[in-house]
């Protein structure tokens, strides 16, 4: 859901309460597929200022369930369908990956 937040900015909500939740598992790895991303800068063609984010291909490739839409589809009249990327889903697995390699370091650190 979208609500104000109280500097007038916008605020993006998901529905994440434990009772609506059934299978809750942990996360068990991430930081393989985390290394498998290329996070990129570019230009959004007619825009002026340069971009951060994914090429939603690659990003597909390792997390399909975060783009909708298939690479260089068309439609009937051969307009592009672009495709578009639900980067919020990425969080979890950027925690998970943060996790793992905290407990990489401190196992270097008790050594």
């Amino acid at each position: 859901s979208v609500t104000w937040a109280n500097d007038g900015a916008v605020a993006f909500n998901t529905t994440s309460d434990y009772r609506i939740k059934s299978n809750i598992e942990p996360i068990e790895s991430s930081l393989a597929n985390i290394n498998k991303l290329k996070p990129s800068s570019f230009n959004v063609k007619k825009a002026t200022k340069k971009a951060n984010g994914f090429i939603a291909h690659e990003l597909q490739e390792v997390y399909p369930s975060m783009v909708i839409g298939e690479k260089d589809a068309v439609d009937k009249d051969g307009n592009m369908i672009i495709q578009q990327l639900a980067e919020s889903k990425l969080i979890p697995f950027l925690v998970k990956a943060i996790q793992e390699l905290s407990a990489k370091v401190e196992a270097l650190e008790n050594a």
